[in-house]
């Protein structure tokens, strides 16, 4: 990607401590604009030419559900928004707002892992704990929207991570945790899902577009 072209993601920056990693690997990627969540109203979301919209939970949801139309807008176009965090907000069409999970064991925290390419190789004990210590991952989770696919699941069927190809004609992934795109360590198989994750928006992507094209 030269300097010239368009960044294919398009970041926004909440401002939070916790996003600070995320922001600094954004603004050293060529291919990741970053941008102040306070600009993206005056932004030129659906003439610039990204592919991805990338926010995570700590995103000023009170602006997100000012600026739904122009998200809304920006998936018909044929691209993908990927959140994760927890809604209290009505902004990403087709979502609901997040649950908490009624805890009684640590039990409850473990992850199952279904087949998707995002996760291939990933090992529910990889992803359920955290130096041995569960519930960091999710904590609860946002009931879906007909015909989305889950992608992983809590104790009890509660479905945390989810793809909505009906609620707009672009995709919408909805994660109920912290962002996927940062899993890229090595210390165990959950490192895995940022680099997968990432080749599956791209190849997401390519799909919708294809299919627009045969419209």
């Amino acid at each position: 990607m030269s300097h010239t072209a368009v960044a294919d993601f398009l970041l926004l920056d909440s401002g939070a401590s916790f996003s600070e990693q995320t922001v600094r690997d954004g603004q050293n990627d060529l291919n990741t604009k970053v941008l102040d969540q306070y600009d993206f109203a005056s932004y030129d979301l659906l003439g610039v030419g990204h592919k991805f919209l990338v926010m995570d939970e700590f995103i000023d949801q009170e602006l997100m559900a000012e600026e739904k139309e122009r998200i809304q807008a920006f998936l018909d176009q044929g691209n993908i928004l990927f959140f994760s965090g927890h809604l209290f907000r009505y902004w990403i069409p087709g979502a609901s707002l997040f649950v908490p999970k009624t805890i009684h064991s640590y039990r409850d925290y473990r992850v199952t892992v279904l087949d998707h390419p995002i996760f291939e190789g990933v090992l529910s004990d990889d992803i359920t704990y955290n130096k041995g210590v569960a519930g960091f991952f999710s904590r609860g989770h946002h009931p879906i929207p007909d015909g989305a696919e889950v992608l992983l699941r809590l104790a009890g069927d509660e479905p945390i991570t989810y793809i909505d190809r009906l609620s707009s004609r672009g995709t919408i992934v909805v994660h109920a945790g912290r962002n996927l795109l940062k899993y890229r360590h090595k210390t165990n198989s959950a490192g895995r899902i940022g680099e997968q994750f990432q080749r599956f928006l791209y190849e997401e992507h390519q799909t919708l577009h294809q299919r627009r094209a045969q419209r």
